[in-house]
C-alpha cells in the first residue's frame, strides 16, 4: 500500500469541506433568490396599490412597462418636456443604466418563455417583469418605463413620499434639486492657498470626514488648506429631489455648482472613498489643470472582459446573488430588488430615529453615531438610482476616465485600500494601477472598508498632508 501522509489527508479534507461549503452556498442562493424574485414581484403590486391610496396616483416602477418609448430619430435619446425633467430637456440614454430595468432572473426568464409561447399562439401577452426590448437589448434599447418615470413619477413634487421619513431633519433638505448641496467647510475662507474636496461613499455623508480627519489635521494644514466635505445629492443633509434619476452627470454638476462655483475653487485636491472615487475621476478628467492630487480609497473598478455588457458585468460583481458572505446578500438585495429594497428603506430609514437609538443602546455607543446617522440619511429613490446609474452604469466609462487620467491629467494619484476590505476587493486598486502606472497603491493590513479611515485617523491625516505638500504646484 502507498502511505498517505497526514498533510495530504488534511489537504483532501480541506478541499472536501470547501467544496461542500461552495455547493451549499450555491444551492441555498438559488433557492433564496428565486424566492426573493417572487416576493419582489408581489411587492410591486402592493406598492402600486399603496402609492395610489396614499398619493392618489399610480406610480411607475422598473418592473414592467406598457407605454411606447418617446425617442429621437437616431434612437439614442429620450425626449421629455421641460416640465417633466427640471435638470435637462434631453436625457442621454448612456446616463441611465440598463440594470435599472434589466435584471435577469428565473422569473423574468419564465416570463419571456411564456410571452414567446403566447406570441406563437397569436395571443396578446401581459408582460411580467423586465422583458421586451429592455430584456435583450443593449444600453440604448431603453424600456419605456423610463419615459413613464420622467413623465409621471417625476411630477410628484418635492415633498417626501409616504414611505419616506417626514421628520424635521429629513424634510429640511428635501427641496428642489436646484438648491445647493450641503457642504461642511473648515479652514481659511478668504484666499486659501489650496482647497481640498472630500467626497464620501455610498450610504454615507460628509461626517465620514469631518468627524474623523478634520480634528486630526495639523495646525499648519488647517491654516493652509480649506477643507470642503460635501453631502452628495440625495444623501446626508443635501437635497433629496424626487425629480432626479441621480445619474453621474447630475452628481458631478451639483458638485461643480455647489462647491467649485459657490466657493470659487481654482486649485484643489480630491480625497474620495468608494462610490466617491467614481465622481472624483469624472471631476479630475473634467478639470485636468485644476486638480493637484487625487487620493482614492477603495476605488470600485472592475475591468470589463471583452464581449461583456459593462453595467451588467459590474452589477454581477457588486451584487453576485449569493447568501454568503453577508455583505454579498445585502448588496444583492439592494441592487436586484427595487421593491424589497424600498421595503428596507421604509422600515429602517423612515424610522431612523428608533434604529439610531436602538443601535446606540445595544452597542453602548461602540459604533460611531455619525456612521449610523449617515447610513440612514437617504431615500430609496436616491440610493436605488445612484447604485445603478453611478456604480453599475459607469462600468463602461471608468476605463475611459482612467485612460484620460493617465494621458491628459498630470496630478499625483494615490490609492489606499484596506487589506481586509470585503466590500470592494483589493484587486480593484491594483486594476487602477494597471491602467494608470504612476498611481501609488498602499494596502493597509488589518483594515477594512470603513476602518481604513476611522481606524487610523491621525496616521491617515498625516499621510494626506504629505501627499498635498508633495503635489506639484
Amino acid at each position: 500500500m502507498i502511505p498517505i501522509s497526514c498533510s495530504s489527508m488534511a489537504k483532501t479534507a480541506k478541499w472536501v469541506l470547501i467544496s461542500i461549503a461552495h455547493f451549499t452556498n450555491e444551492a441555498l442562493s438559488i433557492f433564496v433568490f428565486n424566492l426573493l424574485d417572487l416576493i419582489d414581484f408581489g411587492l410591486c403590486f402592493v406598492y402600486k396599490v399603496a402609492d395610489f391610496f396614499f398619493e392618489s396616483e399610480w406610480k411607475a416602477c422598473y418592473c414592467s412597462s406598457h407605454k411606447e418609448a418617446i425617442s429621437s430619430n437616431d434612437g439614442n435619446k429620450i425626449l421629455v418636456s421641460e416640465k417633466a425633467l427640471s435638470l435637462s430637456t434631453k436625457l442621454q440614454l448612456e446616463e441611465v443604466s440598463d440594470t435599472l430595468y434589466t435584471r435577469p432572473s428565473l422569473l423574468t426568464e419564465l416570463s419571456k418563455v411564456a410571452v414567446a409561447e403566447l406570441r406563437r399562439l397569436k395571443v396578446k401577452p401581459f408582460v411580467v417583469g423586465s422583458t421586451g426590448k429592455a430584456a435583450v437589448g443593449s444600453t440604448f434599447a431603453v424600456n419605456s418605463t423610463i419615459v413613464e418615470m420622467l413623465k409621471e413619477k417625476i411630477n410628484v413634487g418635492q415633498n417626501p413620499r409616504w414611505s419616506e421619513c417626514d421628520c424635521q431633519r429629513c424634510t429640511s433638505c428635501c427641496s428642489s434639486s436646484k438648491q445647493s448641496l450641503f457642504v461642511r467647510s473648515q479652514g481659511p475662507q478668504d484666499n486659501p492657498r489650496e482647497d481640498v474636496l472630500f467626497i464620501h461613499g455610498f450610504l454615507s455623508s460628509s461626517t465620514f470626514w469631518t468627524e474623523t480627519l478634520f480634528p486630526n489635521f495639523s495646525a499648519s494644514a488647517k491654516s493652509t488648506y480649506r477643507f470642503l466635505a460635501v453631502d452628495l445629492l440625495g444623501f446626508g443633509l443635501s437635497p433629496r429631489p424626487t425629480d432626479s434619476l441621480y445619474t453621474l452627470k447630475e452628481h458631478v454638476d451639483m458638485i461643480e455648482t455647489s462647491i467649485l462655483e459657490a466657493y470659487k475653487v481654482k486649485s484643489f485636491h480630491i480625497v474620495a472613498h468608494s462610490l466617491g472615487c467614481i465622481l472624483a475621476l469624472a471631476l479630475a478628467v473634467k478639470h485636468p489643470s485644476s486638480v493637484k492630487s487625487l487620493t482614492l480609497l477603495a476605488p470600485p473598478y472592475y475591468p470589463i472582459p471583452k464581449g461583456e455588457e459593462p453595467s451588467q458585468y459590474v452589477m454581477r460583481k457588486v451584487a453576485p446573488r449569493r447568501v454568503w458572505p453577508p455583505i454579498a446578500l445585502g448588496s444583492s438585495i439592494a441592487c436586484w430588488y427595487e421593491h424589497i429594497s424600498r421595503t428596507v428603506c421604509l422600515i429602517i430609514c423612515k424610522n431612523h430615529r428608533f434604529w439610531e437609538f436602538l443601535t446606540k443602546f445595544v452597542t453602548r455607543n461602540r459604533i460611531e453615531s455619525f456612521l449610523v446617522e449617515g447610513f440612514f440619511a437617504h431615500t430609496h429613490n436616491a440610493a436605488w438610482h445612484t447604485l445603478h446609474n453611478v456604480i453599475c452604469g459607469t462600468g463602461g466609462k471608468i476605463e475611459r476616465y482612467l485612460d484620460e487620467l493617465r494621458e491628459q491629467v498630470s496630478c499625483q494619484v494615490n490609492i489606499i485600500h484596506g487589506g481586509d476590505d470585503d466590500v470592494v476587493p483589493v484587486e480593484c486598486s491594483y486594476n487602477v494601477k494597471a491602467r494608470v502606472p504612476r498611481a501609488r497603491v498602499n494596502v493597509v493590513q488589518n483594515k477594512d472598508h470603513i476602518t481604513i479611515v476611522i481606524g487610523r485617523r491621525q496616521a491617515f491625516a498625516r499621510e494626506l498632508e504629505e501627499i498635498w505638500s508633495n503635489a506639484k504646484s
